[in-house]
């Protein structure tokens, strides 16, 4: 089952009245099923979000410390996934009941992983969010290691261990792709490559823009979109973005993108027949793709000198609202790559989702941000302290229930 099948399996769940305890609401989606959210673009569907962050608005569920980790937590119609690294030694996920917080199981494996130096002043923890399509929980492990796990038991299916099976080097900051579920396929940016999986035996379909990196890994995830009728996975590893067929594994078109530390870190964004990107140290562009008899051609459209580094942007319209390397948000309109407006600086990460003309945004030193997604100025709604510690990890929402991956717990709050 693809995820967007099993988003509408939900949905229709929640029709007919399947819901645990009251907690779900009629018209939201009920489900964060993998990095970034239904869609993996940050939208939310429901209702239009209430206009304060404050208690009793926003009200405290519950909270539940935990080992530490990077990755979002994963939200199901009843239960919570979220990773963890323990003593430096384990790895693995635990599922917890969605009303109470209430553990249901966890599975670990182990791990020896340390990063290198120039990641380690953020530690060496588990920093992928997996994917969950009602079937399965598919899980990145630092080492290279894509698990699956029943989503019920926690019981492991399969693994598959890349570093072992093509021989290649531990990625230097650890396998942080998020993997990407779309049929009987699991794609993640492992190997030095991009590697189709069978999600029911963890063997390897094909493997794809291999590259002679000697570790360095990928600071993507895979992202899925049809490009002038044609279905692709669309990648960006360290130096480049690329179109593959998700079939054959073929590469439909390449651009070499001119960051001068070869650092691309967004997953590539679709807009109207193109890509829109930035790459982590030197600039912003959209670039258009063409497609003449299958034959597929990438060029350069419009470029600005903004960089955004790792905060996904969001698109609302034909406006793209983005967190700059330098901590400030950013409206670019993406017909023509104009700098709408730059805010104060906020932290130096935020994730952020959206719905409507309203923006959620959760920085790295755990402010929780309410912006109105207005092309014409910065406007911020309002804003909470959500947390004391780091959260690095996704904004999930599912519901009307928010969650909040800190560095060493998971809170869920409830948004009336």
């Amino acid at each position: 089952m693809t995820i967007a099948r099993w988003i509408s399996a939900a949905v229709l769940i929640g029709a007919l009245g399947l819901k645990p305890g009251g907690l779900l609401a009629e018209g939201y989606s009920e489900s964060w099923p993998q990095w970034r959210g239904p869609q993996r673009d940050g939208s939310v569907s429901g209702d239009p979000w209430p206009d304060s962050l404050q208690s009793p608005r926003l009200a405290p569920l519950w909270r539940i410390e935990l080992p530490p980790s990077f990755s979002g937590p994963i939200i199901s119609n009843d239960k919570v996934f979220v990773t963890f690294t323990r003593s430096k030694r384990y790895e693995g996920v635990r599922a917890l009941d969605r009303e109470s917080g209430k553990e249901v199981w966890t599975a670990e494996w182990e791990t020896d992983m340390e990063v290198a130096a120039v990641a380690a002043s953020m530690g060496s923890w588990i920093r992928a969010t997996p994917a969950y399509d009602g079937e399965g929980l598919y899980v990145a492990g630092m080492r290279d290691l894509l698990v699956c796990l029943d989503p019920n038991t926690g019981a492991e299916r399969w693994r598959a261990d890349f570093h072992s099976r093509y021989g290649t080097p531990i990625p230097e900051i650890g396998f942080i792709s998020s993997p990407l579920v779309e049929g009987n396929a699991v794609y993640v940016q492992a190997a030095d490559s991009l590697v189709r999986v069978d999600k029911t035996t963890g063997a390897s379909v094909w493997r794809s823009l291999v590259r002679r990196d000697l570790g360095q890994g990928s600071y993507s995830s895979p992202e899925f979109a049809s490009i002038h009728g044609q279905r692709q996975v669309l990648v960006a590893n360290i130096d480049a973005i690329a179109g593959v067929d998700p079939i054959t594994g073929n590469t439909l078109w390449k651009r070499v993108l001119d960051s001068y530390d070869q650092g691309c870190i967004l997953a590539p964004i679709p807009y109207r027949g193109g890509i829109f990107t930035s790459t982590r140290a030197s600039q912003t562009g959209y670039y258009p793709l063409s497609n003449e008899g299958g034959q597929f051609t990438i060029s350069d459209g419009w470029k600005n000198k903004l960089v955004i580094y790792m905060s996904s942007p969001v698109i609302v319209g034909d406006n793209a609202y983005a967190h700059l390397k330098n901590g400030r948000f950013a409206c670019v309109d993406l017909t023509n790559g104009k700098e709408n407006w730059i805010s104060r600086p906020f932290a130096k990460y935020c994730s952020m989702i959206w719905r409507k003309d309203h923006i959620l945004a959760l920085t790295d030193d755990g402010q929780l941000l309410l912006i109105h997604a207005n092309p014409d100025r910065f406007v911020l709604v309002d804003s909470r302290k959500i947390a004391t510690d780091d959260t690095w990890g996704h904004l999930a929402m599912a519901g009307k229930q928010i969650y909040v991956r800190e560095r060493n717990a998971i809170a869920a709050y409830h948004w009336q």
